[in-house]
């Protein structure tokens, strides 16, 4: 019977996974165009408040790199592990701060300020979203819990996509074909009268990918219009996404080695089609800022286990609305932003398949205030935020006595932070930043427990960094030493096959950001992760946390000589880690450390651009997801894939 459930939940993470501190941000950016503003407090950052430590991705780095969705831009430019789902396609788990199996679970991703992240096992489908119709991706690393909820110790990651410009017209048409049989078109278009404007991206992608059973077919749009004047705006934005792929299994480490494209399970499938519909607005009078979004996403998800003999269908319905104010006001040298809002969601899912007939439904109401206060050179800033959950689920093909088959659950959690920072020279500022975060137990978390019909308690984490930031616009380098003290750690236990609340855990270590210029021409950029994740009581006190790499580090080189051609070379280094299933540290063996190169030239004439892209260029046989005990559970990674592209932009 054991056997069985590993198998379900296997089964079900496959589909389901496809599926101010205070200072200057830190944007880790080789050309830059336009002015960034991050959103730290869930508004465009007045420049006195721009957040500390904030990684910022542009849509030039995007575009010199060659990265063809925004799951890979976040790993190769702004360095964030990424370990390959259950299914092999491009939505990468991405893991800040090292949080393991569940480590998308601990980070909340958001689309314009819309969560994507929602109350089940699965990873944000990043691929949904056109790459041509991002300006920026926003990385806050850290507890984040008082202004994004739960789910957010680890971070936060903020697609902002392109607002059209007033009386302007552009677009661009791309294509790109390579190895594995791979085919991107794509196509986008934007146009701004004085007040209306829209804008609207399309991309279709196909490709066999690296192992057998691993094609992937995926078709995306993003559109929208908005209303536009000094101080106002309003308007409507659609994504949708629809994506199949074959579903290709584990591997042990013998059959990994013997033949990495082979598949373990060659005849299953899968698909993911998303619908999202978010009305936004804006509206300014004069100190104070009032601004909402009100979003209704639509998904189901789809597949076909041959082997298991079984077919599952979920179909889950979010409704999300954030309401919220902002008042900045000075006096003197003093000025002050408060910051105030609700959340609201309601989300609900129906499971139709061989073996369940499970509906799920959960709503959350979260409450948040957050002032910062800036006095030459030094701020301050605090925030606290309530959030009430209730949950009710209900499963009757649940096996009696053995499986959930209901369970009623209500949650009250709070957050809080307070941070500072001081700038102790022109080109030197210090920073900590103290809060505690939480993440409660979503339905497949609550699916398979040690006790039938009995949920997991809410994680939470007493979150603490000190860090400095030094240096100019052009050469910068932050350092922040982290700290998350984990209680009731939501995680899978292979002992048991069973989802539970572990012990005591600890996240800590050192983050370093850097930016170089180093002549005219050439910039470098770097990323690099030290942590230690380990038990810090109970019965396995002092042993790591499974998955999760103690080193990671991440260099890009630029090269812009100003003459219509460009180059992009980037390194991505993985210390080893424990396979998934080495709960007790027993496995003699280690997922074993790799490096990665890529590469992109490009040659401009006009508005014609020709380029060539390298990923995995020395064809390192290599995984970053081996879910299963020691030797086991194996998900390979890509080995070496050649793209030629052309763009035209008009």
């Amino acid at each position: 019977m054991n056997s069985l459930v590993l198998r379900r939940c296997a089964a079900a993470a496959a589909i389901a996974s496809t599926f101010p501190l205070v200072s200057p941000a830190h944007a880790v950016t080789t050309v830059a165009t336009e002015e960034v503003l991050v959103t730290a407090s869930r508004f465009d950052s007045d420049p006195a408040f721009a957040p500390i430590g904030a990684t910022v991705i542009t849509a030039e780095q995007i575009r010199a790199s060659g990265a063809g969705n925004v799951n890979e831009a976040i790993r190769t430019i702004g360095g964030v592990y990424g370990r390959q789902n259950l299914a092999g396609s491009s939505d990468f788990s991405l893991d800040l701060r090292g949080f393991g199996s569940f480590s998308d679970q601990n980070l909340v991703v958001l689309v314009d300020g819309v969560r994507l992240s929602e109350n089940e096992q699965a990873v944000a489908q990043l691929s949904s979203i056109p790459v041509d119709s991002v300006a920026r991706v926003e990385i806050v690393r850290g507890g984040s819990s008082v202004l994004y909820g739960e789910g957010a110790t680890g971070g936060t990651i903020n697609i902002i996509t392109r607002r059209p410009g007033s009386n302007q017209f552009r677009g661009s048409v791309f294509a790109e074909v390579g190895s594995f049989a791979h085919r991107d078109v794509r196509a986008s278009v934007t146009q701004g009268w004085d007040q209306l404007s829209f804008d609207a991206a399309v991309g279709a992608q196909r490709a066999d990918n690296y192992r057998a059973n691993s094609e992937t077919r995926q078709k995306n749009f993003n559109g929208g219009v908005q209303w536009a004047t000094t101080d106002a705006r309003l308007g409507l934005r659609i994504n949708a996404g629809r994506q199949d792929m074959g579903l290709p299994g584990a591997l042990t480490l013998a059959q990994f080695e013997t033949d990495p494209h082979q598949a373990d399970t060659p005849s299953d499938s899968g698909s993911v089609d998303t619908d999202r519909y978010t009305v936004f607005g804006e509206q300014r009078w004069g100190g104070l800022e009032a601004a909402f979004e009100l979003s209704r996403a639509f998904k189901t998800a789809k597949a076909t286990y041959v082997g298991f003999g079984s077919s599952l269908q979920m179909d889950s319905r979010v409704t999300q609305f954030s309401p919220r104010l902002r008042h900045l006001s000075s006096f003197g040298e003093v000025r002050n932003e408060l910051v105030g809002g609700i959340d609201l969601q309601r989300w609900s899912r129906n499971t139709d398949s061989t073996y369940s007939q499970a509906s799920a439904f959960q709503k959350s109401r979260g409450f948040y205030l957050r002032d910062e206060v800036r006095v030459g050179a030094a701020r301050i800033a605090a925030g606290g935020r309530h959030e009430k959950f209730s949950k009710n689920f209900r499963e009757p093909m649940a096996f009696p006595g053995f499986s959930t088959d209901a369970y009623m659950q209500t949650h009250s959690l709070n957050a809080w932070e307070l941070q500072g920072s001081y700038t102790i020279l022109p080109s030197a500022t210090l920073f900590a930043k103290a809060g505690r975060s939480y993440r409660v137990g979503n339905v497949d978390d609550n699916a398979f427990t040690l006790s039938p019909n009995i949920p997991l308690e809410p994680q939470t984490s007493r979150d603490a960094e000190i860090g400095a930031t030094f240096g100019s616009e052009r050469n910068q380098a932050t350092l922040k030493f982290f700290r998350h003290r984990l209680k009731n750690e939501i995680y899978y236990d292979p002992t048991f096959f069973a989802n539970v609340n572990l012990d005591p855990t600890r996240r800590q270590g050192v983050e370093f950001d850097g930016k170089l210029q180093l002549a005219q021409s050439f910039a470098l950029n770097a990323h690099a992760q030290h942590v230690s994740a380990s038990f810090t009581d109970g019965a396995n006190r002092g042993r790591e946390v499974t998955l999760v790499p103690s080193n990671t580090a991440t260099l890009r080189l630029n090269w812009l000589p100003q003459d219509g051609r460009s180059a992009d070379i980037g390194m991505r280094w993985v210390d080893k880690q424990r396979y998934g299933g080495d709960f007790d540290n027993s496995c003699s063996a280690r997922i074993p450390a790799f490096t990665v190169l890529d590469a992109r030239y490009a040659q401009r004439f006009g508005d014609w651009e020709f380029a060539l892209t390298g990923s995995n260029l020395t064809d390192k046989q290599h995984f970053t997801n081996a879910y299963g005990a020691c030797r086991s559970g194996i998900y390979p990674d890509a080995g070496r894939q050649v793209k030629l592209s052309v763009r035209f932009n008009f």
